[in-house]
């Protein structure tokens, strides 16, 4: 058979088993990353993945996304459909094989797909494990393929159940409660933004997203629909929207590089932010890798050949590095990798070794053309390197002084920090407090063996418009580094952030539950995600959630967190109730506050996490720069729920 032949010949012969899944529903997290939100919301990737792979692979156009009432999920794309013919090995059916069987998929065998997505390849047999049932039909070869599971195991064999037009495959699977007990609830934003980014990343493919738990006026679902023409170059408007660009034009690169397919697309826009976005076969590559040190070697080594040459740096006392050429930049960088090697602590770090110079050669070649088919944006390149060098320089100075007095004794400590008595930072909590009368509140509630308080007062720089030796020399912001006792800046990499010596590994903000309050609490969260990323990524980052109410009637009295929870309590307890409004953490008592909001066995915390990395980005940059609108429409859509899930 033809190699052509072969890679088309997609049959129950091109399914492998790879081990069994019996540990899949005692260890799901092993599979899935986590049984919280983010597992759950895992399982729709892992089987939209399957559908993505089929429109790499060249067989797939439309992948359609559905949230059904009752919080199953339904995808359907017109793909060949999986295989439904004999698996000689197995002797069942090859749809049975890949449904029940973990690590079973058309993706590892490589006539059937050159590359594929998804990151461990688990498959959609992990998603039927940790569901209560799970339905897939097939259209394939004229027929209407079927079979049904429930927690992993076939209830029948695979049958025919009628005649197909069409070809494709169709999942509907509702997750396990036994499983998931955290919540079972999809979020239509988180679905419907991973959705969008896998519609950037390729590009020609129509991806449908339809919410039927959410009705609009004319009776018709909520919805989206995401379909790009001009793929990274449309993502990169679409993240740098409210940010004001230094160029009319986005630099972008798409080809082979030693057989690895690479697209690159960036811009440079006004913020003083290097906002650079990974990507290996679909996957967001947070922790970096080889794709990503080629584009910066590419970059750095381009820019500063033709910054050489026109002469423009030759007055610099000092010499540009590295970090100068980013500053203000926002980079794509997509490549798909046969056999991807991932390492780093949460295995989304690229090994492989091949990649770095395959980008870094069509960086090359994007840059060296662009800068010599338009001089205009070039120079304006070369001048806001120059001004990031000159600010770095600045920079390094107000750091040395934080670092100065973070690697000082107990006395180097911020005077305003209540310390604890616990020298363990895995049992410390420290609670970044806003203004000092709250703050002397927390104080008095605290328990002072493992919690801390830092006041910080009123409201700190907001770091999106902030350049950074301003970031470094602020007195709340110094406070915040020494406190925590992290340090910033290595020989290799001036950005990197030391976290050894790091002295509490809950960071907790608390703020009033008011406008003024998470206005606050977001300009901490933006200094945290521009400056301490990987506090947020190791999951150190906390929001305290004080209630809104105290309802009183007699002797009892009750807390509420939230309007329906005020009248559920109020309905409860009858006319005569009294409610108090607590306007900010002041108007409590130390004991209230402790009972409500510090005390580890009754308070509820918010976790803070990145589920999408370049949507988070782009909420910041939108809600802390300088453009209103689109922060109005944000804050108008968003009011209802009163917080930002980063």
């Amino acid at each position: 058979m033809s190699d052509e032949a072969k890679k088309n010949n997609y049959s129950a012969d091109s399914i492998q088993a790879l081990e069994g899944m019996e540990h899949v529903r005692m260890r799901p997290s092993m599979y899935i990353g986590d049984v919280g939100v983010r597992g759950l919301h895992h399982l729709v990737y892992e089987v939209v993945d399957n559908s993505i792979d089929e429109a790499l692979a060249g067989h797939c156009d439309n992948i359609t996304v559905t949230i059904n009432e009752d919080n199953s999920i339904t995808t359907e794309d017109d793909g060949r459909g999986i295989p439904v013919g004999l698996h000689k090995k197995e002797g069942i059916s090859a749809l049975e094989v890949v449904m029940t069987k973990i690590g079973a998929g058309g993706k590892f065998d490589k006539d059937s797909y050159k590359v594929s997505g998804g990151l461990h390849g688990v498959g959609v047999s992990c998603v039927n494990a940790l569901s209560t049932h799970l339905k897939a039909t097939v259209h394939r070869d004229g027929k209407v393929w079927e079979q049904e599971y429930e927690r992993g195991k076939a209830l029948y064999p695979v049958k025919v159940t009628g005649d197909s037009d069409k070809r494709g495959t169709v999942v509907t699977f509702k997750p396990d409660p036994t499983i998931f007990t955290q919540t079972l609830e999809y979020s239509y934003d988180t679905l419907a933004s991973r959705l969008r980014e896998l519609a950037y990343l390729n590009k020609g493919i129509t991806i449908h997203i339809v919410d039927k738990r959410a009705t609009k006026e004319d009776g018709s679902f909520e919805g989206e629909t995401f379909h790009s023409k001009e793929g990274l170059k449309e993502f990169i408007k679409y993240l740098d929207a409210t940010r004001e660009p230094l160029m009319k034009h986005v630099i972008a690169f798409e080809g082979e590089k030693n057989d690895i397919p690479v697209e690159v697309a960036m811009i440079y826009n006004t913020s003083y932010a290097e906002n650079l976005h990974s990507y290996v076969n679909n996957i967001n590559t947070h922790e970096g890798g080889t794709h990503l040190s080629g584009f910066r070697r590419g970059l750095t080594h381009t820019l500063k050949k033709y910054a050489d040459s026109s002469g423009l740096t030759d007055k610099l006392k000092f010499d540009i590095s590295g970090d100068d050429f980013r500053e203000g930049l926002t980079a794509i960088i997509s490549v798909k990798v046969q056999e991807p090697q991932f390492e780093g602590q949460t295995k989304t770090k690229l090994g492989n070794r091949e990649v770095s110079a395959s980008v870094s050669q069509a960086v090359s070649e994007m840059l060296t053309d662009y800068l010599e088919e338009h001089p205009d944006d070039a120079k304006t390149i070369v001048q806001k390197v120059i001004l990031a060098a000159q600010a770095r320089h600045a920079a390094q100075k107000a750091r040395e002084m934080v670092q100065r007095k973070t690697v000082m004794s107990i006395g180097g400590l911020p005077g305003k920090l209540s310390d604890c008595s616990e020298q363990d930072p895995a049992k410390c909590e420290v609670f970044l407090v806003e203004g000092d009368s709250a703050g002397g509140t927390a104080k008095q509630g605290r328990d002072r063996n493992f919690q801390a308080i830092l006041p910080l007062r009123g409201k700190i720089l907001n770091v999106e418009k902030a350049m950074q030796h301003k970031v470094f020399e602020n007195e709340e912001i110094k406070n915040i580094f020494t406190a925590l006792g992290v340090t910033i800046g290595t020989e290799e990499d001036s950005k990197a952030l030391n976290l050894s010596k790091l002295r509490y590994h809950k960071v907790v903000i608390m703020c009033d539950a008011d406008i003024d309050g998470s206005h606050i609490a977001t300009l901490i969260l933006t200094f945290f995600f521009r400056y301490m990323k990987e506090l947020i990524e190791n999951g150190h980052i906390y929001i305290a959630t004080p209630p809104l109410y105290l309802v009183k009637r007699g002797a009892k009295k009750q807390y509420a967190w939230s309007d329906k929870e005020r009248d559920d309590i109020v309905g409860e307890f009858g006319d005569g109730s009294k409610i108090q409004r607590y306007k900010g953490l002041g108007e409590m008592n130390a004991e209230q506050l402790w009972d409500t909001t510090m005390n580890p066995e009754f308070r509820t915390m918010r976790l803070v996490q990145i589920d999408n990395g370049s949507e988070a980005d782009r909420i910041f940059s939108m809600l802390m720069g300088d453009e209103v609108p689109p922060r109005r429409d944000f804050i108008e859509k968003n009011a209802i729920y009163a917080n930002i899930d980063a």
